[in-house]
């Protein structure tokens, strides 16, 4: 049988193929694009049948205008939200379970800090008068409005342009809270919108009752003292329930400004504002004249308190050092002896007060911070602002401001480190680095110079040519870490100078390794803690790390013989102290929002910042002017009548060599009297022995007078 054989299949060319795929592409998009069109001519159609001229078309354009602008202002108002909803996380109503007394370098207690539950006094259990008083004078329409009472804020608004100027406060009561317990008291925008979101969360979390039991439990009231609870106690020493009509209005005048009205610093300012609240209660319908007519006639006598005002700021900061140093399972209620020294914290005080009131206009600057350590790191002073009544925002421990130029010194100790010396030559020219090209102050350029110059003179490109050709932006940061700085850098190579955030604290606390010789962690404002019972249950000298070098003994003695030319030949002369050696580094950020002085002695440590709140530029203020002039004006009373200790690496205090102790003098540099004390001079031990040596030999010589002459004397 015969087989036939199968037909071969053909193979399609392999171009054909292609052909036909090609084909397929066209006709398919054709068709698609075909029915797209049809699709759209339809809805056209369809559409037209709404079609409005005239008056309607204008309503629907504004419509969907008012839409679309809705529609950008949500996703605008959520990411301004975002970071206010960040301050909820946790457990914000917790209050504070320890209190804290806190004692002075000499055992004298300085205040407390601490709030306990107990402490807290229910607002169902205050009297009306308080409560009255208190709403009268801060937020009539509490129980009215949402968290952002529109209708007040309209008033004070009035207000405020009929008066020109400030007389009312749009702020709510729930405003105020979340700027007490979630924010601080800078003056900005980011602030405020926050605030205002804050308020709104409060509002929906809490009830009315819940927002005025906080309120009333957490706000400053002067003298030390948080919530109305221990303001009745310091001022009246009464509970809340047993204060009088005219008590409460004087507590609630606190709220406005506690620093300005607290009764035991100016009873007669006090009273007048207790008077205003009073006339507030009438106002706003919760009295009459007569049911606080006799409050009138009889207002509130307080309990006799020292005068001394707190040291809130430092305070405030030794607190949370407390909570990170006590051990776990001890008892919360303590006594803690700090490294406070009351009469440095007047002299920093004073001369910041002093200088920002003769000078402040002209600068166009309204705030300023200081920190002051000794030199084994112990903090003795902490300016954190002008007012803490005002504003308890801490400026000197949390306020990070660019450092401007006196961030180089760490720029020039990882130089150092890594080889160059202070005789190192490094051309002042030019420099381009990834499209950034920095010039000088001056918008000259000197040549090759010696680092030394290079850091009394503040020339840009030399720190900016070692970080790009020799040391690295990440060495810089390693190094500033290792010295104690917390603030974290941003990395830019802008950092190099002083671009980055820092505090006051962390100045005073790098500067203070270049004080030590080269060794960091020392910085501390905790001297011990110990219970009521007496138990003590920290000690730095036990149970603090000890410290560690970070600056070899080489390059800190290197970096202290170019920082001691800044106040000598440098940019900082207004801060060189009379016959005392110091060392230092102004610094200037860009449109002079920020003006730096950072320095230190053999004794003390001391960084100065000053500037606003709000950013705006000062009035082409320098490191080397004001805050040169404030840190020269206290460390010349810091060193009066102490044994002075060389800065290391110095080998002469002064250029003769001759040791140093300080010595009243009046004829101070530091201009008028801190204090009440006088100015300061360095005299020399030599001068001082031959001096008391001379006093000596006229004591013993025999007298000059004849022995009748003696006897006529002595009868008179």
């Amino acid at each position: 049988m015969i087989q036939k054989r199968r037909p071969r299949k053909q193979k399609i060319p392999r171009a054909t193929r292609f052909l036909d795929i090609d084909a397929w592409i066209d006709s398919t998009l054709y068709e698609a694009g075909f029915k797209a069109s049809e699709f759209w001519e339809n809805l056209t159609v369809f559409f037209r049948r709404f079609r409005v001229f005239g008056l309607q078309r204008a309503i629907v354009e504004m419509a969907g205008e008012a839409t679309t602008m809705m529609a950008a202002g949500s996703v605008v108002m959520l990411a301004l939200a975002t970071p206010a909803f960040v301050e909820t996380a946790g457990d914000w109503r917790a209050q504070d379970d320890y209190a804290v007394t806190f004692l002075d370098r000499y055992g004298n207690e300085i205040g407390q800090r601490g709030i306990r539950q107990r402490d807290s006094v229910p607002v169902e259990e205050m009297p009306d008068h308080v409560i009255e008083a208190v709403l009268a004078t801060e937020d009539r329409r509490f129980f009215d409005h949402f968290g952002i009472d529109i209708v007040g804020l309209f008033r004070a608004l009035t207000e405020n342009m009929r008066a020109n100027t400030i007389v009312q406060g749009g702020s709510t009561i729930t405003q105020q809270l979340a700027k007490n317990v979630f924010l601080s008291n800078e003056r900005t925008v980011e602030r405020k919108i926050k605030e205002a979101f804050l308020a709104l969360w409060l509002e929906a979390n809490l009830s009315k009752r819940e927002i005025l039991q906080f309120y009333l439990d957490r706000a400053y009231l002067g003298g030390g003292t948080f919530g109305i609870a221990a303001a009745a106690d310091f001022y009246f020493n009464k509970q809340v329930k047993d204060l009088t009509l005219a008590e409460a209005a004087m507590i609630a005048g606190l709220f406005k400004a506690p620093a300005r009205y607290a009764p035991h610093i100016n009873l007669p300012a006090a009273r007048a504002r207790a008077n205003e609240v009073l006339s507030n209660l009438v106002q706003s319908g919760f009295m009459t004249e007569g049911q606080v007519l006799s409050a009138r006639l009889n207002p509130a006598a307080v309990v006799d308190r020292d005068q001394r005002e707190s040291p809130d700021y430092f305070l405030d900061w030794a607190f949370e050092e407390v909570k990170k140093i006590v051990p776990e399972g001890a008892s919360h209620s303590l006594i803690a002896r700090t490294t406070f020294d009351p009469d440095l914290q007047d002299a920093v005080e004073e001369s910041m007060e002093f200088h920002l009131r003769q000078y402040g206009k002209d600068y166009n600057v309204e705030e300023g911070a200081v920190v002051v350590l000794e030199t084994n790191g112990a903090v003795r002073a902490i300016v954190g602002g002008r007012d803490y009544g005002q504003s308890q925002f801490n400026r000197a421990t949390r306020a990070q401001r660019q450092p401007g130029s006196s961030f180089k010194p760490y720029v020039f100790a990882a130089a150092v480190e890594a080889g160059f010396t202070p005789q190192s030559r490094i051309p002042d020219a030019p420099i381009n680095w990834g499209g950034w090209s920095p010039k000088n102050y001056g918008r000259s350029y000197a040549g090759t110079v010696s680092l030394a110059t290079a850091l009394a003179r503040s020339y840009n490109t030399i720190p900016v040519r070692l970080a790009r050709d020799h040391i690295g932006i990440e060495a810089i940061q390693e190094l500033v870490a290792e010295m104690g700085v917390e603030s974290e850098l941003n990395g830019h190579k802008t950092m190099v100078l002083g671009t980055s955030g820092m505090t006051v604290m962390d100045q005073a606390t790098g500067y203070s390794v270049f004080a030590n010789g080269g060794y960091a962690g020392t910085r501390h404002g905790i001297v011990h803690l110990q219970t009521h019972s007496g138990t003590i249950i920290y000690d730095h000298s036990r149970d603090a790390p000890p410290p560690k070098r970070v600056l070899s003994q080489k390059a800190a003695a290197a970096m202290n013989s170019m920082l001691v030319l800044v106040p000598e030949s440098g940019t900082g002369r207004r801060a060189a102290l009379q016959g005392i050696r110091s060392a230092g580094k102004t610094g200037t950020t860009q449109a002079y929002r920020d003006a730096w002085y950072v320095g230190f002695t053999g004794n003390y440590v001391a960084a100065v910042w000053l500037g606003n709140d709000d950013y705006h530029p000062s009035r082409r203020m320098t490191g080397g002017s004001l805050p040169a002039m404030v840190w020269q004006r206290f460390m010349t009373y810091a060193h009066q009548n102490i044994e002075l200790r060389p800065i290391p690496g110095i080998e002469n205090p002064l250029p003769d060599g001759n040791k140093l102790v300080a010595a009243s003098s009046g004829n101070s540099a530091a201009g008028p009297a801190l204090g009440g004390r006088r100015g300061v001079q360095a005299m020399p031990v030599a001068t001082r022995r031959m001096l008391e040596a001379m006093a000596e030999r006229f004591r013993a010589a025999p007298s000059l007078r004849k022995p009748g002459e003696a006897a006529a004397l002595s009868a008179l």
